[in-house]
């Protein structure tokens, strides 16, 4: 098996089943994962560093990706503009992160062009007939829009890994951070074309169909221009990775892989912070006027037009910043990109304290500090999808983008626009003010931004070395060092099979 391995790389080999002993998960030096001596191949001198897809073909997927996450995150936010009934819209993210499961394990194993093209088809379809639906017909409307979050789980799983194996290094940061800007801002669109178009034609139906419609057009794109790239691609000069592990093994890997399980668990208070935000705000600061008696100088719909505006702008400023400091400190400070992630969360606290007792006395100064809350929290998106990538073998990274989904949305933004509602309306039982309820409810952002920041702190003190784990089985770091390399987290060979 190993016969056509020169000395050099039998020494990497050895290497790393020595340095990385004790981890039974995919073992190296027998090769159950399938391709490890394939990547090690493809770093011998005379290796030809083709990439399996060409970079312009690799641009243009990037454009078609980042434009269908556009659209997705519209039409996830577009009905949160339009139908004020929190049901709807927890039935699509359950459907999503039920699902999300299913489409990793998939991701992994099957042609994942094929399964983007069956998921946007489910959700163009199902988003369409949604927007034939009356309000009269309730259970069917949240029938299909569980049905929209089934196609969508397919896509948020399965497009990140295909960047990752189409760019690789500060590269693959960028192209990672312009793919996450898209959340926010097809999230802020979302706000403004909902209400707009239900404005613009008097009917909220028309609402949920510029989506599909525009759609459509990302479909035959995907069809025509999306290539598969081999698994690990970018890291094995277009070799790939193939792998014989079970599902089971793979989550045991991730369970014991420190630094995923920490960044996900930063993730959900993420989540959590931004669920809350996006679909309370708004309504607080439509109470805010009333209270201060203001409705009549500026109408209540007019916070979902600001509110979209401040998403879109923070959204594409923030990934950008997040991503420029990432890059700036990564090489001389390993654990740069947890650490930003703990300093966004943790400096949004302040920013979320003074929204919420400054609403009642300034609507434009709670904007203000909105502004700059939200700005500090999207300097994570993009790092943190980063760090799944580079901490996790590629043929896993579908299963921990689906995972990581599953966990943020259930114990994040699934469950915190409820929670923060229930606990308003225990308060205003009390006899308390509707405004004041909802105020001292939406005090559990900033402890949950706290906690999220103590779950960074522990990310960066395993990341270093989950990374170069990785590394070291990709083959990207030929040269090991002459002593011992402290253990990693994530376990990876059994000495057994040394």
């Amino acid at each position: 098996m190993t016969s056509g391995l020169s000395a050099p790389l039998l020494h990497q080999d050895r290497y790393v089943c020595d340095t990385l002993h004790d981890q039974p998960s995919v073992g190296c030096c027998s090769l159950p994962y399938g391709s490890f001596a394939n990547s090690l191949a493809s770093l011998t001198p005379d290796a030809e560093e083709k990439p399996a897809i060409s970079p312009k073909r690799a641009y243009v997927t990037m454009v078609v990706l980042c434009y269908i996450n556009l659209l997705n995150y519209m039409e996830r936010y577009t009905i949160a503009g339009i139908i004020d009934s929190i049901n709807s819209f927890s039935v699509f993210i359950c459907s999503f992160l039920l699902l999300a499961p299913l489409f990793g394990y998939l991701g992994d194993r099957y042609n994942r062009k094929y399964i983007m093209i069956g998921g946007l088809s489910v959700w163009l379809l199902t988003a369409t007939a949604s927007s034939f639906v009356n309000k009269s017909q309730f259970w069917l409307l949240a029938l299909l829009r569980g049905l929209v979050g089934t196609g969508e789980a397919s896509y948020s799983t399965v497009a990140p890994t295909i960047i990752s194996d189409l760019f690789t290094g500060g590269k693959r940061s960028i192209m990672i951070c312009i793919f996450y800007i898209f959340i926010p801002v097809g999230s802020g669109l979302g706000y403004i074309t909902g209400q707009g178009f239900a404005s613009l034609t008097g009917d909220w139906h028309w609402a949920l169909r510029i989506t599909p419609i525009m759609g459509a057009v990302g479909l035959i794109l995907m069809i025509i221009l999306c290539p598969n790239p081999p698994r690990g691609a970018a890291e094995t000069h277009g070799e790939g990775v193939t792998e014989q592990s079970s599902y089971l093994e793979d989550v045991k890997y991730l369970l014991k892989n420190k630094s995923y399980v920490w960044s996900s668990l930063g993730v959900t208070a993420l989540a959590f912070l931004t669920g809350a935000l996006a679909f309370w705000l708004p309504i607080f600061l439509s109470r805010a006027r009333d209270n201060q008696k203001l409705s009549d100088k500026l109408s209540d719909s007019s916070d979902s037009y600001i509110f979209g505006a401040v998403t879109v702008a923070t959204g594409i400023l923030g990934g950008a910043l997040g991503t420029t400091l990432s890059r700036l400190f990564r090489d001389k400070v390993p654990n740069a990109d947890p650490l930003i992630c703990a300093v966004g969360m943790l400096g949004s606290v302040p920013c979320l304290f003074i929204t919420i007792f400054l609403a009642s006395a300034s609507i434009p100064g709670t904007y203000v500090f909105i502004f700059l809350g939200e700005l500090l929290l999207s300097l994570n998106w993009a790092v943190l999808a980063d760090i799944l990538l580079y901490v996790v073998i590629p043929t896993r990274r579908a299963t921990a983008e689906a995972l990581q989904i599953t966990v943020g949305h259930l114990l994040g933004d699934a469950g915190s626009p409820y929670l923060i509602g229930v606990v308003s309306d225990a308060i205003y039982s009390g006899n308390t003010e509707k405004f004041d309820s909802l105020k001292y409810s939406l005090l559990l952002c900033p402890v949950v931004g706290i906690v999220g920041g103590v779950f960074f702190f522990i990310t960066a003190i395993y990341i270093a070395e989950d990374r170069k784990a990785v590394q070291q089985l990709l083959g990207e770091e030929p040269q090991p060092p002459q002593h011992p390399a402290p253990e990693p987290s994530v376990e990876l060979s059994n000495r057994g099979n040394v």
